[in-house]
């Protein structure tokens, strides 16, 4: 990510302070939006699309309202149904606005049509990572009964947003042959007028014999002992600073430093649908994107108060690391940290674990990956490509630019198949407590060692169609042989691990490399670009690149 001096992206004079009330979201009417707004199906834009991880959008822009969450929660029951998996559905919600009220809709659906749901005790929110560890946990040594999940969260993104993500029985993101066929049927639950809807109001949907209270909060924490040397962070005595950034993940944390003992600091326990709290993303926007350099301001400017501190994001999938020597790490380099550091760390891994990543994460990776003979598992962007190799153990890491990451547990099983931001934000404390440097330090080290890349990455507007031509991107639109005067080696549009499509394009060289593709969630496209030979070689590197998109775009 860009930090908040870089000129490249053309940053909002807003970014990195806090939005005036008149500009935060009409909480009241963005609700009734979700209930009297009424989507067209025969809209593109306003029908139901899996993109990256799950359904998102805004009630007021009729991409996520009632109308979508009962057509998108038959179509996870008839797909239950269609695939025999007659085990419980974990539910979870995180703290945006649009997600009670998805969560209700979903519920009534859930509960008529018989299905076994779990659902958090005393109403709490959930994380991600808890309801991809229930699903697992529930599944170990099963063969039938199996249970899967949906997560109704929108991630990091704005206050106005909604989300729905379903949760396979491996636990991870669903794969794409999964996700098509619920979105299809959703869609034409939608154009027949939801006729054939099975929904109970939520007053009989919530006491039904079915619907069951599960206590995410204590089996999560109870287990991280597994995953995490907990030992030693207590005995190390370190300082951690912790902002949930008003997530899911709010009252998880006083429960881990109770029940392990450690001197855990939680800056802001704040739970504000308006996200008034959070400072202003690079374009003006609340986002909760602990990656931010701008929207952890207010956790960086406490950089100084702990040995080391993170955020996670709203459904605490991700992770933002916060070193007293650096400040905010960008994530790929907290990402090559923390593979070097765990597969020299855990002795109980296999020794053909590979190491996961996608096409647009960090080649300092593919060189740490290397060093230490482990095999590089390269894939689009996207967890659920990770999610069979997790499970199974045969990748002891997967990570992606965006600040996402799930690793093994200590003795080589699988932990969670989904991002785990609590993990990786825990990982960074292990790795001081057991080093005596921070984790900037640690990547300095490599850096040294490698090299230190140059990185960067462009987020600029898109309209669908133009998303549509830039995911359309084919090798033969690459007329040079040279990007920024070096040979290229490579051009990408599928994925070297698992042949699969990236929906945009990569180009290589030696010593550098850029990739082009639309955002599977937002209205935008990014290009990510790298380059060992320094920064004015990476803005080269950009510069071509900009020109091939804004080529496609235009033609």
């Amino acid at each position: 990510m860009n930090a908040p001096s870089d000129p490249a992206r053309k940053v909002d004079p807003r970014a990195g302070t806090l939005i005036s009330p008149s500009g935060l979201v009409d909480i009241p009417k963005l609700v009734t939006a979700y209930y009297t707004e009424r989507p067209d199906p025969s809209v593109a834009t306003q029908r139901i699309a899996f993109g990256t991880s799950g359904h998102r959008g805004s009630s007021f822009e009729r991409t996520f309202n009632e109308a979508h969450i009962v057509a998108v929660s038959q179509a996870v029951c008839d797909y239950r149904a269609h695939a025999r998996i007659d085990g419980p559905l974990f539910l979870g919600i995180d703290t945006h606005a649009l997600s009670h009220p998805a969560y209700v809709s979903a519920l009534e659906v859930l509960a008529a049509n018989g299905i076994e749901i779990r659902i958090a005790e005393r109403d709490e929110y959930t994380p991600t990572p808890a309801i991809s560890h229930a699903i697992l946990t529930f599944n170990r040594g099963r063969t039938s009964g199996l249970a899967d999940g949906i997560v109704i969260t929108p991630s990091h993104n704005p206050p106005d947003s909604g989300g729905f993500k379903y949760n396979a029985i491996n636990g991870g993101p669903a794969d794409t042959d999964i996700t098509k066929w619920i979105e299809q049927r959703a869609n034409a639950l939608l154009e027949a007028g939801l006729n054939e809807v099975k929904r109970i109001p939520y007053e009989q949907a919530i006491r039904v014999p079915t619907t069951r209270r599960h206590d995410f909060v204590s089996t999560f924490v109870a287990d991280l002992a597994a995953v995490i040397d907990m030992d030693l962070l207590r005995a190390s005595g370190i300082r951690i600073g912790v902002n949930p950034l008003g997530g899911a993940g709010v009252h998880y944390w006083g429960p881990i430093a109770e029940r392990y003992k450690l001197d855990l600091t939680i800056t802001s326990d704040a739970v504000d649908p308006t996200f008034r709290f959070m400072t202003a993303d690079w374009d003006g926007k609340i986002r909760m994107d602990p990656s931010s350099p701008y929207a952890m301001r207010s956790l960086v400017e406490l950089k100084d108060r702990f040995d080391i501190a993170f955020a996670c994001d709203t459904d605490h999938d991700r992770h933002g690391i916060v070193a007293p020597s650096a400040g905010l790490m960008p994530p790929n380099h907290y990402l090559s940290v923390a593979i070097d550091y765990l597969f020299r760390n855990r002795p109980d891994w296999r020794a053909q674990t590979a190491v996961g990543k996608t096409l647009v994460s960090s080649s300092m990776i593919d060189r740490v990956a290397a060093k230490l003979g482990r095999t590089l598992f390269e894939v689009p962007v996207g967890f659920k490509w990770f999610a069979p190799g997790l499970c199974d153990g045969s990748l002891g890491f997967g990570g992606e630019e965006s600040a996402g990451a799930a690793f093994l547990r200590r003795d080589g099983t699988v932990w969670t198949t989904d991002k785990c931001g609590i993990t990786a934000a825990l990982l960074s404390a292990e790795m001081t407590a057991k080093t005596g440097r921070d984790p900037a330090q640690l990547y300095t080290a490599l850096a040294n060692e490698f090299g230190a890349p140059a990185a960067d990455r462009i987020d600029a507007p898109a309209t669908p169609a133009q998303k549509k031509k830039l995911g359309a991107l084919t090798p033969e639109q690459v007329r040079s042989n040279e990007l920024a005067g070096e040979p290229i080696r490579a051009v990408l549009t599928s994925a070297p691990a698992n042949n699969a499509s990236i929906g945009g394009l990569k180009v290589v060289t030696d010593h550098a490399w850029f990739a082009a593709r639309p955002s599977g969630t937002e209205d935008i496209y990014k290009i990510y670009a790298e380059s060992f030979n320094g920064p004015e070689h990476l803005q080269r590197v950009i510069a071509e690149a900009q020109t091939l998109v804004d080529s496609a775009l235009g033609a």
